[in-house]
Parts: C-alpha cells; sequence; structure tokens
C-alpha cells in the first residue's frame, strides 16, 4: 500500500490564510471606499426627472 506524499494535500498552504484574512475583512464592517459612495448624492439631471414624471402620468398614477 502507498501513502499519499506530503505535497499532496486537500488545501493548499495558502488557502487558511486566505480564508482567514477574508473572513476578517468580511466582519470587521464597510471599507471606507463603500461607504463613501453609497453616501454621495445622486446627481440626476432635469431631463430625467421630466421623464419620469411623464411615465408615472401615462401609467395613471396621479400622485
Amino acid at each position: 500500500m502507498m501513502n499519499k506524499p506530503v505535497s499532496d494535500t486537500s488545501e493548499p498552504r495558502g488557502a487558511t490564510r486566505l480564508r482567514e484574512f477574508t473572513r476578517h475583512e468580511r466582519e470587521s464592517g464597510m471599507h471606507p471606499a463603500i461607504m463613501a459612495l453609497r453616501s454621495r448624492p445622486v446627481a440626476r439631471a432635469e431631463a430625467n426627472r421630466k421623464f419620469v414624471e411623464y411615465a408615472r402620468i401615462e401609467r395613471g398614477q396621479m400622485s
């Protein structure tokens, strides 16, 4: 019977470290760049607003 070589493992050596790093990043909260993007005001052109209102009226929603 042949034994598996030491290098024949089910998980590469760096996989545990990478998994723990990503877990820590995920659990530590939201990245500051993502928070900045979410807190930015949404800039909309006036033409878009008019289109939205016309579409709403066309659908029969008056309020």
